[in-house]
């Protein structure tokens, strides 16, 4: 339960029996694979003849590996969130561009507007002005249309006199009617001018509306985004607590049974640095669970640095890959004829059974007190080598020859 002890397990001897999924119900989700007793017999007779693959084995982190993939998924969701909301942002910026322009538009066609209001209502008065004076010339000539022509010509001092008059008084009236005539004109030119930025302005206003309403719902879009995506990042900072929380009762419960994970380097023990097998390469300086050893066991993993030790030491080490994680070390031994008790010596591997799974360890030395040196592999989930000084109580002890 508290230590990821990876193996391998000759699984593709099941492929023809019939298995039976069960779910646990201690927040795992990962259904495991329960064979009746015959069928289990039968797999364990063909299974040394079969290509190994790989097992997981450690309940924390099957349930901290269940939370890191609701994170990952919570993740995905708020990136994909975020990528929405960063297009939803870019189209707002489009749209605010947009409403720039057209407001710069709308605020030259007012000012033009405005302008031809005013060149209008001159226009307007210049015409009431000159119908004003065409008004007075055309009472002067009424009250003078009172006097006869011979009156005319007799207060006139000569014909041409006369003449001269009757033509400046028809200039004047020309002359006002004329200017009539260029102001209509104007103002019409105007009105015409007016109507059409009108229309523009118009358009320009309702495009800007337009706009404004597209505007409106993206922001409403993109606030609606943005709680979704607090949302997820809400869960994934939850879960990041939940996986914090989970790791550290795994390093609590190593504290319990095999004392403190100590403070080691990635390599450490004897342990090699590079090293191939049958199954590739491994060893400490390659990723933990990178790849397998000659006895099937998972680099940088307890079990496979014990296995190690003891062939190191020029004992035999058997092949225990798919035969269990540590916990089931002390059954492989006593089936294979090799003792196990609870009296330490120095070259045992230690196993203590506390847990789901176990954890395999190096008696390094045995001191007084009931206390043993111990070295060890992935105490701290970190795949890192340590050494610490525990009680030899309830361990038990293999004694390979």
């Amino acid at each position: 339960m508290f230590f990821r002890r990876k193996y391998l397990t000759e699984h593709t001897a099941y492929a023809n029996l019939e298995l039976t999924m069960v779910h646990h119900t201690n927040h795992s989700t990962k259904p495991t694979l329960r064979l009746s007793p015959l069928l289990a017999a039968a797999a364990v007779v063909v299974s040394v003849v079969l290509t190994p693959v790989a097992v997981h084995a450690d309940q924390y982190d099957d349930m901290i590996n269940a939370k890191k993939q609701e994170q990952a998924l919570a993740q995905g969701q708020a990136n994909n969130l975020g990528a929405q909301a960063n297009d939803v942002q870019s189209q707002i910026n489009d749209l605010q561009n947009q409403i720039a322009s057209i407001q710069a538009q709308i605020d030259t066609n007012t000012a033009r507007q405005n302008e031809l209001t005013r060149q209008i209502e001159s226009a307007t008065q210049k015409l009431e002005e000159q119908k004003g004076l065409l008004a007075a010339n055309i009472r002067s000539m009424y009250i003078e249309g009172d006097i006869t022509p011979l009156e005319m010509i007799a207060s006139s001092k000569n014909l041409g006199d006369f003449v001269d008059k009757q033509e400046y008084r028809d200039r004047i009236k020309d002359s006002i009617s004329g200017t009539m005539d260029e102001i209509e004109r104007l103002k019409k030119q105007l009105d015409d001018q007016k109507k059409e930025v009108t229309q523009i302005l118009e358009q320009q206003k309702a495009l800007r509306g337009n706009l404004d309403q597209k505007n409106a719902e993206a922001g409403t879009k993109l606030s609606s985004i943005n709680q979704d995506k607090a949302q997820f990042d809400g869960q994934v900072q939850a879960l990041s607590k939940e996986i914090a929380s989970l790791r550290a009762q795994q390093l609590a419960a190593n504290a319990r049974f095999i004392g403190g994970a100590g403070s080691g380097v990635n390599c450490g023990g004897g342990y090699p640095g590079h090293a191939v097998s049958s199954f590739g390469k491994w060893g400490c300086n390659y990723a933990l669970d990178a790849g397998v050893d000659n006895w099937g066991m998972y680099n940088r993993e307890c079990v496979s640095y014990t296995a190690f030790k003891v062939a190191q030491s020029g004992r035999n080490m058997p092949y225990w890959g798919g035969r269990g994680n540590a916990k089931n070390w002390p059954g492989n031994a006593r089936g294979a004829g090799i003792p196990v008790d609870g009296n330490p010596r120095e070259g045992d591997v230690a196993i203590s059974t506390a847990g789901y799974y176990g954890h395999a360890m190096y008696v390094e030395a045995v001191l007084g007190g009931g206390k043993i040196l111990i070295s060890q592999y992935n105490a701290a989930w970190d795949g890192r080598y340590s050494e610490a000084v525990i009680s030899a109580s309830g361990l038990q002890f293999i004694h390979f020859p």
